[in-house]
């Protein structure tokens, strides 16, 4: 904001403070930028993290990270993960997952064809053998997630 008795802007008005963001999985790091916001899909609902965040160790569930760089754009990347951890600390926020992929790489008419797959699956399974159960609603999970990831609607 701008103030003319104080010569411009108001001393404590800071730059947006930006967040080193890693994402590792067991074969790859998928993601080792700066980025202005973070949204994780955590155990309990999906958590926003910016720049100041308090320190902060979460249960990550299979879903859409969302990563805004700090280019300067609006635009916003998304990462299918398969379940992890996140840690945040002291602007850094490190995430450990089972598995990631880019959004941008994901084939998206064959994300929803696994999807659909995935559903079929999960209905047919519905009422039987619990691990049967399970793995089809944990494979849906992972169908879903990357479908979101690559820009679909389910």
């Amino acid at each position: 904001m701008f103030n003319p008795l104080l010569g411009g802007v108001y001393p404590y008005f800071k730059k947006v403070m930006s967040l080193v963001v890693r994402v590792v999985a067991p074969d790859k790091t998928v993601w080792d930028d700066e980025a202005e916001e973070v949204i994780l899909p955590s155990t309990t609902g999906q958590l926003g993290i910016l720049g100041g965040h308090a320190p902060l160790l979460t249960a990550l569930d299979t879903g859409v990270l969302r990563v805004r760089a700090t280019s300067g754009s609006k635009e916003w990347t998304s990462i299918a993960l398969m379940g992890g951890f996140a840690e945040v600390e002291d602007d850094e926020v490190t995430i450990l997952v089972n598995g990631a992929e880019l959004g941008a790489s994901i084939d998206r008419s064959a994300a929803e064809k696994a999807y659909e797959e995935a559903q079929a699956k999960s209905d047919s399974t519905a009422g039987g053998d619990r691990k049967a159960v399970m793995q089809a609603r944990n494979a849906l999970k992972k169908a879903r997630a990357r479908v979101q990831a690559a820009g679909g609607n389910v």
